[in-house]
């Protein structure tokens, strides 16, 4: 066989592994974002206050956050493939779970396990990206696999709120977890993937924290996080409660935010591949951040529309939602291929915190001053994050890139 037959079907191999990475990715989010879509009828199903159902999304969080660091372990010590699974089984189970909860207590509960299930996305499907991306395309290609979080939560979104309108919201939970179940099987037949060290180890969480380049990065995560977590938790509400829309609009308005987000992703990844190294990628998420402030602000001042709504997620969705990607390929190029899923688990971990501690803080805003004041947070989330960004783009004094 020839040198460039041999390349192309390399080239072919490697974005296919990347497309079942998305997919899987896809899968899981459509099962952890579910949640984000339900916030109105979980209200109304245990008669909660604005600030409750925040802390009803940051069980979810908290779950999450919780399992980052053992699942990253998992994900070095074993590969990426049997954790993937696992996941997505969990998510599945949670999903059918969920509209069986009795009461807000053990809805909760469900939520912290939703949460631990997902933790093992991020360390696990970045390991598989670094590992499967063709040469110099690492960028479009986690940016490709992180649509698969917009695409997935969009997806959310339409099916819980679209089922909601012609039968119980519930039903919608439990299409998802089929759905879910039926790419497990298809991902386990397959996708490969690349073996783990063979062992189960603690990351060196100490060596990784000692690169104040990695540590200014991560801090900016937390930031970024507020700012999506928050954002995404009260579209609908917002929508429903201060426009004065239907709760199926304020569906069509996360998902708008989802769908913008997913080529924003691309766009972005493919754009930092241009310019290069970590910087670039960090360079690419500053800008982003600085729109996304903006954005939040304007929503805090605008008038009450359907129309300016829509079109102002729809830019949150390109700008704040669209980051992550080009965050996460900066994050990877900063460590060593063996130390991706620790790492991701620490930038996750900090995108998780800003989720666990605004959301409450947000709906706190909504019940006291009203939504301008809570949206006016957001805006300040997001320029201190596009703040420690600039610092990582001009390389603090110590930070190295690895």
């Amino acid at each position: 066989m020839k040198s460039g037959t041999r390349g192309a079907i390399d080239v072919f191999e490697r974005w296919r592994a990347v497309g079942l990475i998305g997919g899987w990715q896809t899968a899981a989010s459509l099962c952890y974002y579910s949640i984000f879509a339900a916030t109105g009828f979980v209200r109304e199903a245990f008669s909660l206050s604005e600030s409750l159902v925040g802390v009803f999304l940051t069980a979810a969080l908290v779950g999450y956050t919780v399992a980052l660091f053992p699942s990253g372990a998992a994900v070095d010590g074993y590969g990426e493939r049997p954790v993937m699974l696992a996941g997505l089984a969990g998510l599945a189970l949670a999903a059918v779970a969920m509209p069986f909860a009795p009461t807000y207590a053990v809805a909760l509960g469900v939520a912290v396990i939703l949460g631990a299930a997902y933790s093992t996305a991020m360390p696990a499907s970045n390991r598989g990206i670094v590992a499967a991306a063709p040469t110099g395309r690492t960028n479009l290609a986690m940016g490709f696999k992180q649509v698969g979080v917009t695409t997935g939560s969009a997806a959310a979104s339409l099916v819980v709120t679209g089922v909601a309108a012609v039968a119980a919201w519930q039903v919608g939970f439990w299409a998802i977890g089929l759905l879910a179940v039926g790419y497990a099987a298809l991902f386990g037949v397959r996708y490969r993937g690349r073996p783990g060290t063979g062992e189960l180890s603690i990351p060196d969480v100490r060596g990784l924290f000692g690169r104040p380049t990695y540590v200014t990065l991560v801090a900016a995560g937390f930031f970024i996080g507020a700012s999506i977590f928050t954002m995404l938790g009260y579209i609908v509400l917002f929508v429903q409660d201060a426009v004065g829309t239907s709760p199926a609009l304020g569906g069509v308005a996360l998902a708008l935010t989802q769908l913008t987000g997913s080529g924003a992703r691309i766009g972005a990844g493919s754009l930092a591949d241009r310019l290069g190294s970590a910087r670039g990628a960090a360079l690419v998420a500053l800008g982003q951040l600085g729109l996304g402030g903006t954005l939040f602000g304007a929503l805090a001042l605008a008038p009450r529309s359907i129309a300016l709504a829509l079109v102002l997620f729809a830019g949150l969705g390109v700008s704040i939602h669209g980051s992550t990607g080009v965050f996460y390929s900066c994050l990877t190029e900063l460590v060593d291929d063996d130390e991706v899923g620790a790492a991701t688990a620490g930038g996750q971990t900090a995108i998780n915190l800003g989720g666990v501690v605004t959301p409450p803080l947000f709906g706190l805003l909504v019940e006291t001053a009203g939504y301008n004041a809570a949206w006016a947070l957001l805006a300040g989330t997001a320029g201190l994050g596009a703040v420690l960004l600039l610092t990582v783009v001009r390389r603090p004094s110590g930070g190295t890139w690895i």
